[in-house]
C-alpha cells in the first residue's frame, strides 16, 4: 500500500541532502548509489541517464530502498521502502537542471553528456521512517 511523505521526511527530501538508492542485482546482491532526489506530490523522485546499473536493477525489480541522511546532522535520516511507479524520459532534461539548481546552484546540469537520454524514476512509498529526530 502506497502512502505519502511529509513532515520531516518531506523536509530532508526538499532540502540539499542525497539519496542512497538501493536496488538488487539479477544475483540478489545489493546495489547502493548515491543520487539527487526531489519530492512531488508526497513521493521521491529520482533522475537518471539511460544505461546505468540502478535503473537497469529497477526495471527488473522494481522495489527500492531510499536513505536520505541529513547532512546536517548526520545522526538525523529519511529510510523509504517502495516501488518504481513510474519511468519516463518526459521532462527529464528540466528535471535534471532543477536538481543542478538544488545541488549546485548553476541553472544547467553541467555533467551532461552528447547523446545522453535522462530518465525520470518516480517512486511510490511503502513505508516511510525518519530517524534521529
Amino acid at each position: 500500500m502506497s502512502t505519502t511523505i511529509e513532515g520531516r521526511g518531506a523536509e530532508l527530501l526538499r532540502a540539499k541532502n542525497f539519496a542512497n538508492v538501493a536496488t538488487l542485482r539479477s544475483d540478489g546482491s545489493v546495489h547502493a548509489v548515491p543520487v539527487w532526489v526531489d519530492l512531488q506530490d508526497g513521493r521521491p523522485v529520482l533522475n537518471t541517464a539511460e544505461g546505468r546499473t540502478w535503473p537497469r536493477n529497477l526495471e527488473r525489480d522494481p522495489r527500492v530502498t531510499i536513505t536520505v541522511q541529513n547532512l546536517e546532522n548526520p545522526y538525523e535520516y529519511l529510510m523509504v521502502r517502495g516501488r518504481v511507479a513510474e519511468r519516463t524520459h518526459e521532462g527529464a532534461d528540466e528535471h535534471i537542471d532543477s536538481l543542478a539548481k538544488k545541488y549546485l546552484d548553476k541553472d544547467s546540469y553541467p555533467a551532461r553528456q552528447p547523446g545522453e537520454q535522462r530518465l525520470i524514476i518516480r517512486i511510490d512509498p511503502e513505508q516511510v521512517h525518519v530517524y534521529g529526530e
